[in-house]
């Protein structure tokens, strides 16, 4: 047998070698999914990288195949990117609740009424992670209510005009007004929650204030019933310090 006759001869025995090797490895792969049915079950995400085989039809018939397994690839990565961002609500939520529990926390472990108020003004936007927090008062106008750094005063009926009839206003993009927030924090509040507070029909009218340095982080339709049990606390914890009925 002469060179070329060889190199002829191996590349015939390198492709069927090759040949061989694949339809055993077909035949394994096989085996492999009749004996596990379920497979797929158990990998689904295996089906968005299979091609499914495109079946020849008659003229003027539709092969439905190909359609019905790209549908369900897309609702398969629907799914998934709909349990990420799941996953994300959720921890988002927990953060929240921990840093509202840790704020309650410290607000009725206050060892004075002057404490409280320092909690109030001064530490719940590191508690809560906001950037700037005011707590309000509206003037009655019969000197009940003395204002200092911690406590800013609005003009009679400020609140209503603000919020309505609503309890919790939820501001997406706004700039934070001096009267709410003092002129040193105003510039930080871009998004913010406007929180109506009952302390007690012998108080005035409060207002609780929480902003935030970037639009959106407080935005309508967010849930509120943590803002809510932080209201409630303060409206209790203030009626105690004060000894005023609700």
């Amino acid at each position: 047998m002469d060179e070329r006759s060889a190199e002829q001869s191996g590349r015939t025995g390198e492709g069927s070698g090759k040949s061989k090797a694949d339809a055993l490895t077909d035949a394994a792969v096989l085996t492999y999914l009749r004996r596990n049915p379920d497979f797929l079950v158990r990998h689904p995400d295996i089906a968005g990288v299979l091609l499914p085989p495109v079946r020849a039809m008659g003229d003027g018939v539709v092969d439905l195949q190909q359609f019905i397994v790209q549908k369900l690839r897309s609702d398969i990565s629907r799914l998934k990117l709909n349990q990420r961002k799941l996953i994300a609500t959720s921890r988002n939520n927990l953060v929240s609740q921990g840093r509202v529990h840790a704020a309650i926390i410290a607000l009725i472990g206050a060892r004075s009424f002057e404490d409280f108020i320092t909690v109030l003004t001064d530490e719940l936007a590191s508690l809560l992670d906001v950037d700037a927090v005011g707590f309000c008062l509206e003037a009655t106008g019969d000197g009940s209510v003395a204002a200092n750094s911690n406590v800013r005063l609005l003009p009679a009926g400020y609140i209503d005009q603000t919020l309505g009839s609503e309890p919790i206003l939820l501001r997406a993009d706004i700039t934070g007004e001096p009267e709410i927030y003092g002129e040193e924090l105003a510039g930080l509040a871009r998004s913010d929650a406007l929180i109506r507070l009952h302390i007690s029909s012998h108080a005035p009218p409060a207002l609780l204030a929480l902003g935030a340095r970037r639009p959106g982080i407080f935005h309508p339709g967010q849930g509120t019933e943590l803002i809510s049990f932080l209201a409630e606390t303060v409206e209790i914890t203030t009626r105690a310090w004060l000894d005023l009925e609700d």
